[in-house]
């Protein structure tokens, strides 16, 4: 065998044997942690332009059958991102072996518009398959709900990857109660080194939406077990709540978090000022704790400066993650198949 012959031979021999490695490694990646996605602007500029364009416009859509879909699809960022990182395991329906966050005490009967997030899935599938996850999904359409209800707009970090697994039990523990008070949310903020001003301007959020009697009939006929109403509430806007969620009366009545629940603005801030807070969490910020108090006072008499903090904070929030097995889902309500997901990492390489 000539010199070239066996040099060509030895290159086939050891191209076939890296070429096996990679296939017997693949399962076995699968299984070991991933670092954490690096996020960035521009994310997906190169490989799915019209991404951002095709949420945006699925958003839109949705709000114009729905103005209360705005609030629903920008919840959704904070009730994925809490629990484990923003990796759409909120996402997730059940399984046999598997107890999803759908069904979480601060879920059930609350969230809604997951079918916003499928359908802005599919919309993204067709036009660039297999690129851009489910928690990236979330955060541009979360954006999105903010700007298109007069919100700020601000650039969103993209590069997540979708969850292989949720927890159920990890959303009970995580994520707070509206009968919270203002201690307990900085502490729960601070776990995640979210400032107190960061959790005022997140509350903020609730500048837009709706909230059900089931909430709130605590603090209009027994406050911390006292058998009165909360003191820290305006009398004529109690009056008001009393009308709408009368003793015994049905808990999925629904009233505005603010004076106006489909414009984001400032009127929240104002509103807390007025004692004329929905939720107990959110008038705990104003009545409850002397440091949270001053920053509501400071939104509540400037905008932009809510705005600012909103936008900071909302980023603060997507960088959330943890190091975990990921994929890019193709269905956002289950994780790939085996065989799927094979096939993904095959073309990798």
């Amino acid at each position: 065998m000539f010199p070239v012959e066996r040099k060509n031979r030895r290159i086939m021999i050891i191209s076939f044997l890296a070429a096996s490695l990679v296939l017997y490694l693949c399962p076995l990646l699968l299984q070991q942690p991933f670092a954490a996605a690096q996020l960035r602007r521009g994310f997906y500029s190169g490989v799915c332009p019209e991404a951002q364009h095709v949420v945006r416009e699925t958003v839109r859509r949705a709000m114009a059958r729905d103005p209360r879909s705005a609030a629903s699809v920008m919840r959704l960022q904070f009730h994925d991102c809490f629990v484990n990182g923003c990796d759409a395991s909120l996402l997730l329906d059940d399984t046999p072996s598997m107890l999803g966050e759908k069904l979480s005490l601060s879920n059930i009967n609350s969230l809604r518009s997951y079918e916003v997030i499928d359908e802005a899935k599919e919309a993204v599938e067709r036009a660039c398959p297999g690129i851009v996850s489910c928690a990236d999904i979330i955060i541009m359409a979360a954006r999105d709900a903010v700007v298109l209800s007069g919100g700020p707009k601000w650039e969103v970090k993209l590069g997540r990857k979708d969850s292989l697994s949720a927890s159920q039990e990890a959303s009970d523990e995580i994520m707070p109660s509206p009968r919270a008070n203002a201690s307990s949310l900085v502490h729960l903020f601070e776990r995640f080194n979210l400032s107190i001003t960061d959790l005022v301007a997140l509350s903020g959020s609730h500048s837009i939406g709706m909230g059900r009697c089931f909430s709130i009939v605590f603090r209009l006929y027994n406050q911390s077990g006292t058998g009165r109403p909360d003191p820290h509430m305006d009398p004529r806007y109690r009056f008001k709540l009393d009308q709408l969620c009368p003793v015994n009366g049905d808990g999925n009545v629904t009233g505005g978090l603010d004076a106006t629940p489909t414009k984001f603005d400032n009127q929240y801030f104002k509103d807390l000022v007025r004692r004329r807070g929905f939720l107990n969490s959110d008038q705990t910020l104003y009545s409850g704790d002397g440091r949270t108090r001053e920053v509501v006072k400071r939104f509540s008499v400037n905008q932009d400066a809510f705005f600012t903090a909103f936008v900071e904070g909302m980023v603060k929030l997507g960088d959330l993650q943890v190091q975990q097995p990921g994929e890019i889902r193709k269905n956002c309500r289950e994780v790939n198949k085996q065989s799927e997901r094979m096939d993904r990492m095959r073309t990798r390489f």
